[in-house]
């Protein structure tokens, strides 16, 4: 095991070593490691640039094309499912466009969106014998799909004070999203992507896997913001809730058939100190009605729940000049159902950005992750995960991000033993 963690980090430095030694500055921030899962428009709009360019346009009407490919490979190194496969890789692809109605057709307050999704990997997380999952790339299966991931018309009230999107989406942009940044106008104290942590608890608190929608597997429904002031917001959400019942709602239409799934968040943001260090706190509830099944023999109607989020800036190393500094988070959820395959979860993790002479849209970070399963699906009471990462920005929209994740109590099987891996991620926006 020794001797492959040191293989990996001798090919991490190899392929990171002339980006570190790269000294240009840009304007780009760190980025999460799956837009995806928290970013309504996931891309940077330089494909727009590229086709107005090359077809001579100069008003493109507010039609805005974007997307982003996120891809990477996977070496586990210990530990395990019996005969498990040591490499596994994945590779997502987002295209989208969004239409602002105002620029089109003078329709005040209005935004389409669509965006097509194709995923194509392997079992990375099964192999690995985690419930919890280090690698949020590969969800349930299939891993190899072609859908459309996003289709809504948001429209904006009362001078943006209240905004209510409707169609398909993942209710992660709006719900316990803890990678979110601080949402404030000065832009020298803003926390940028909160962590770049890859583990799937990061992008879906475990104390809500299975029923709330989101990547992948978006969903129809419902979601209205209402942000009165700055320093508060509510958001409440109602959607297909067929995942629930295993249903890949990410590849089919509406089935509103008396199973759904309802959410609601209130949050507050605020700035403490003599430097201005910003904070955030999110609670949430939600309710699932309808049948939850896990197996022919596991079953229940409606489950209910709750979780608390939220980050602080520790530490400013250029108050007023800049991100550079440290950044915190903590997450925590509960359930009472006895279905989903984990009823309470508790993370935190800290992160540093801009720390390396001459490098400061890289990050870098380490989170823990620790669920109680529930004891009607495994033998194992608990599952906890400890992960860390570089990333690294090469080019303006291409960031590189080597990971290390360990996992001493694996639970999807009883007395697995620890799981030691490493991750390469690519992440190109476009």
């Amino acid at each position: 095991m020794t001797k492959n963690i040191k293989f990996f980090l001798a090919m991490c430095w190899m392929v990171f070593s002339p980006c570190i030694a790269h000294a240009a500055i840009s304007n780009t921030d760190s980025i999460s490691s799956n837009p995806a899962a928290v970013n309504i428009t996931p891309g940077t709009g330089a494909l727009q640039r590229y086709i107005d360019n090359k077809l001579g346009i100069q008003n493109t009407h507010g039609v805005y094309i974007d997307g982003a490919w996120i891809g990477d490979v996977n070496d586990l190194f210990s530990g395990g499912i019996p005969h498990a496969d040591r490499w596994t890789a994945n590779s997502l692809l987002i295209l989208g466009m969004t239409i602002d109605t105002e620029k089109l057709m003078q329709w005040q307050g209005g935004l389409f969106g669509i965006q097509f999704l194709q995923f194509n990997g392997q079992p990375t997380n099964q192999q690995a014998g985690t419930v919890q999952g280090y690698n949020s790339l590969p969800g349930p299966p299939p891993l190899n799909r072609s859908e459309l991931y996003q289709l809504w018309f948001r429209q904006e009230l009362f001078n943006k004070k209240l905004i209510v999107r409707i169609g398909k989406t993942a209710p992660t942009f709006d719900f316990n999203n803890v990678v979110k940044p601080v949402p404030l106008s000065q832009a020298n104290i803003s926390i940028p992507t909160v962590t770049s942590l890859i583990y799937t608890p990061i992008f879906v608190n475990p104390a809500i896997l299975g029923v709330l929608p989101g990547y992948y597997n978006s969903a129809y429904g419902i979601t209205i913001n209402f942000t009165p002031i700055r320093q508060w917001y509510l958001s409440l959400g109602m959607y297909d809730g067929n995942l629930a019942q295993g249903k890949q709602t990410g590849l089919t239409g509406p089935d509103f058939n008396g199973s759904y799934f309802y959410i609601g968040e209130t949050g507050l943001i605020w700035l403490i100190g003599q430097n201005n260090l910003p904070g955030t706190v999110g609670i949430g509830a939600w309710h699932q009605s309808g049948l939850i099944q896990n197996s022919p023999s596991l079953f229940e109607q409606g489950a209910d729940g709750y979780y608390i989020f939220g980050s602080q800036r520790l530490w400013y190393k250029n108050p007023g000049v800049d991100n550079s500094g440290i950044s915190g988070f903590y997450q925590y959820g509960d359930n009472n159902s006895r279905v989903l395959p984990i009823n309470k979860y508790v993370g935190a993790g800290f992160t540093a950005f801009g720390l390396v002479p001459h490098r400061l849209e890289d990050s870098m970070g380490m989170g823990a992750a620790y669920s109680w399963l529930n004891q009607n699906s495994f033998a194992r009471e608990t599952e906890l995960m400890l992960q860390g990462y570089y990333q690294a920005q090469v080019a303006k929209d291409f960031f590189l991000e080597p990971v290390i994740s360990y996992i001493p109590t694996p639970g999807a099987m009883a007395h697995l033993n620890a799981a030691w891996a490493g991750t390469i991620r690519a992440i190109v926006l476009f």
